[in-house]
């Protein structure tokens, strides 16, 4: 049975691993893979589960693979688990996305940023609203590649059937009047990671997904803790053991020049040496080079070690 919307918020203040999809070598997707990775991942502690996120190269899967991923990961997990999934592309076609999630038991709709050229803030309420109305299951939208106004923010807050909001811009200060402009009963989660944990939670954040947590979870759930409890100087400590592996995904990487684009590679990578299920990535993504997978190897051990020293 899926979560009430208030259970589901309960799970998103928390840490928030994604689900990446581990794919062979004819690009095709592992689904015993998948399920491994999940049931490690709830075997150390973590509760809440991103399925066909971005990070799981959900624009390079097709609708099927989507629904096919989303209801291994399903499977793989304890009832106690929040699992959401994400949603996005026109609306007829993310309409029909969330009508099969719910019928394979997803818990929540994290609607996926709008990948359209031009938007209008009132009609991207309108898309909410109509994909709301379309499912008993709460919406999570992903604010992320748009520079909206705080009025928008506030307004996005009092859609029927949003329970929270995945904040991924890198401004501290507008998530913070956007709180302050927002209802009361919303969760906003950090969407960007470790090193916004900290800043983020100042201005009211409640959770945060998850960057080398995705791998080394313990990291984020002390974070979490940290966080939590006040503890601010412990929670900058674990903050900045994650920073370079975190710099690390933001670069180009070889024969580019675009920025973060091996951030998915990367933490396929961390994977890997974390003992679990990363596998290749599908175009317009590409491996890392091997220079980039030295780095990794040499980042991870540093991290590796710090995680020893400062996590229990």
């Amino acid at each position: 049975m899926a979560l009430s919307a208030s259970q589901v918020q309960e799970h998103l203040r928390g840490v928030a691993a994604g689900l990446l999809t581990p794919l062979n070598g004819e690009l095709e997707i592992e689904h015993g893979k998948l399920s491994e990775n999940a049931e490690t991942l709830y075997q150390e502690g973590i509760r809440t589960f991103l399925a066909t996120a971005n990070i799981s190269e959900y624009h390079s899967l097709s609708q099927r693979e989507r629904i096919d991923a989303a209801e291994t990961a399903v499977d793989a997990l304890p009832e106690d688990t929040c699992v959401l999934a994400g949603v996005g592309g026109s609306t007829s076609n993310a309409t029909e996305l969330v009508r099969e999630y719910e019928r394979i038991g997803v818990d929540a709709m994290m609607i996926m940023p709008p990948d359209h050229t031009y938007l209008h803030e009132e009609g991207l309420l309108e898309y909410y609203r109509k994909l709301a109305a379309a499912t008993d299951r709460p919406l999570v939208p992903y604010v992320r590649g748009f520079d909206p106004s705080i009025e928008y923010l506030g307004k996005l807050t009092r859609v029927d059937g949003i329970v929270g909001i995945k904040y991924a811009l890198p401004d501290a200060v507008k998530l913070g009047a956007g709180v302050a402009a927002g209802d009361d009963d919303v969760v906003w989660v950090n969407g960007l990671a470790e090193p916004f944990a900290v800043a983020f939670w100042a201005e009211g954040a409640e959770g945060f997904s998850a960057g080398v947590s995705n791998f080394r979870p313990e990291v984020g759930l002390e974070l979490f803790d940290a966080l939590s409890n006040g503890e601010w100087e412990r929670a900058r400590e674990l903050r900045n053991i994650c920073l370079p592996y975190q710099n690390f995904r933001d670069q180009t990487g070889t024969e580019n020049e675009i920025p973060g684009a091996i951030s998915i590679p990367a933490v396929k990578k961390g994977l890997e040496l974390a003992g679990l299920h990363g596998g290749e990535v599908r175009e317009p993504i590409r491996s890392l080079s091997e220079e980039d997978e030295r780095r990794a190897e040499e980042l991870y051990g540093e991290l590796d070690d710090d995680i020893a020293r400062l996590v229990e």
